[in-house]
């Protein structure tokens, strides 16, 4: 494990990501020296749970910290990068997301890569930050090493893929978390709407995660989609067609994927 108590490092941003990455980082002996975000509420916030600096102006950044660690909204993520050329020019310059390359710093740093953990992060909730992968990249053997000892503080599971890799994973996220996340609140407004609580899912969303500890997702699949059992799928259709026809139409393509996934799979 690496030395920690000597390396300091400056967070841009505090969002949900950054909130949770700083305050493993500085539990694990990592000095938090500043927090920048553009809204003062944000930076003061984080900052005061960090014991640490904070400002909203990119051009206050300290300039001499070891490590600076980016994690704002992929649409600024440039913008920000761009502005901090005047800080500590051998430092290590990271960002955290998951569907930007690392090129974005390329002829702005001189030591640079990602680390993208890859966890839903909501601030009301903690997190075992030693159970989230790690994936990680950089511009040299030197610092890709360097980032791996970082990483390795917070977790085991750390794993060195391409910025080509690291979008699909993000894609495959977004399917496996975010739109999944969407899929019960579409049900917990269906049950609201015919006055049903929506705790009664609850054991039914967690055994269908934990089937897939066990068994691949195809395997794990049921309901009418997977024996295409037509009069289910076109009764639900019938009613959701009258309340909710765009819910109709999610239910259709979606059975039919299923359908088509399972035919696939099945040769």
């Amino acid at each position: 494990m690496m030395n920690t108590n000597n390396k300091s490092i400056v967070c841009i941003g505090a969002g949900n990501v950054a909130t949770h990455l700083s305050k493993a980082l500085q539990q694990k002996g990592f000095q938090l020296q500043q927090v920048y975000s553009r809204t003062e509420e944000s930076a003061r916030t984080l900052a005061d749970i960090l014991g640490c600096e904070w400002t909203t102006q990119l051009t206050q950044v300290h300039a001499k910290a070891d490590i600076y660690i980016v994690s704002v909204k992929d649409a600024v993520l440039e913008t920000v990068i761009s502005q901090l050329t005047h800080c500590n020019p051998n430092a290590l310059y990271l960002h955290t997301a998951g569907s930007m390359p690392m090129e974005v710093w390329k002829g702005k740093q001189k030591n640079y890569g990602v680390a993208y953990p890859m966890q839903t992060f909501s601030r009301q909730r903690e997190v075992r930050i030693e159970e989230i992968p790690f994936f990680i990249e950089a511009n040299t053997a030197e610092n890709l090493l360097q980032l791996r000892k970082i990483a390795e503080v917070l977790s085991p599971k750390v794993y060195e893929v391409t910025s080509a890799q690291r979008k699909y994973l993000h894609i495959a996220a977004v399917f496996a978390c975010n739109f999944s996340n969407h899929m019960y609140a579409i049900c917990e407004h269906l049950l609201t709407a015919h006055q049903l609580p929506f705790e009664t899912m609850l054991p039914l969303i967690d055994e269908t995660a934990r089937k897939v500890h066990e068994l691949p997702p195809v395997e794990a699949q049921t309901g009418p989609a997977r024996r295409y059992d037509k009069n289910v799928i076109h009764r639900h259709l019938n009613m959701l067609k009258e309340e909710e026809p765009q819910l109709a139409e999610i239910y259709r393509i979606l059975s039919l994927h299923i359908h088509q996934y399972e035919t696939e799979h099945q040769k």
